[in-house]
Order: structure tokens, then sequence, then C-alpha cells
């Protein structure tokens, strides 16, 4: 794919996820490689390392034309330390559900962070604890 000259303002977002949550995204036409080579996705196969995921992100976190990276819950289970780093607003960081695991708000680090700022530290865990609990469960309060 051909790079897109980016008017003040227009950032990109990049994946980290499965192939196919990441072939449906592509399929939205979110994929570019710019004139470095350098892609805006990771497709995780089962031979890619903690390694290669680690090194993808930061690297998306450093580039200037990036403002959010998707990442499937389960890629970001493998790099967690790299997310509880990342403190600018921009790249925001984003868990989304994917093939490889289910998706559960209590391991999200953005869903954690928001309940503690809206009901305090312990109550906004406990909080979302309880409503992850009543999700499962299938009954809403």
């Amino acid at each position: 794919m051909a790079s897109r000259v980016y008017r003040k303002g227009t950032l990109l977002v990049a994946a980290i996820a499965d192939l196919p949550t990441v072939t449906g995204l592509l399929l939205t036409g979110m994929g570019e490689r710019n004139e470095k080579g350098e892609k805006n996705f990771l497709a995780i196969e089962r031979n890619t390392t903690d390694e290669e995921i680690d090194k993808t992100l930061r690297g998306f976190l450093a580039r200037s034309d990036i403002g959010i990276v998707l990442i499937s819950q389960g890629a970001a289970e493998r790099v967690r330390n790299v997310i509880v780093e990342h403190e600018s607003i921009l790249p925001t960081i984003l868990e989304i559900p994917g093939d490889d695991a289910p998706y559960d708000p209590e391991k999200d680090t953005i869903v954690v962070r928001a309940a503690c700022i809206l009901w305090g530290g312990d109550v906004g865990r406990e909080r979302l604890k309880q409503m992850t609990a009543s999700l499962k469960s299938g009954s809403s309060k």
C-alpha cells in the first residue's frame, strides 16, 4: 500500500492482533506502509515471539504518525509491562477482543484506570469486578 501525504492533525490507527482480526481491520482500509517500509500492523501467528510484539508496540508508540494502537487482549497480556509503562495520551493504547482469548475488562489497563478515577482506587477495582461478574452471569444491574 502506498503511503499517503498526511494533513496536519491526521493520525493512523495501528493494530497488533491475531491474523483474522488484523485481516478484518486491513479490509476496512486501515493498513499503511510508509516510505521507510514500516507497517502500522502486526498479525500475530503461532511463531510470533513476545520480543517481536514488544518491539512492534514500542515502535508504534515512538511514531509521531500513530494516534491509536489497537491491541488484542491476548497480545497485551504478553507485553503488559510496556502498556503499564506508557503514560502518554498519544498514541492511546486500546485493548480489543481477539480470537486468541476472550476479553476481560479487569485485565484492560485503560478500563481499570478509568474505574479507579471514577470511583477511587480499591472501590473502582471492586465495582469493576462486580460489573464483570454481572456480565458473565448474564444479569444486568
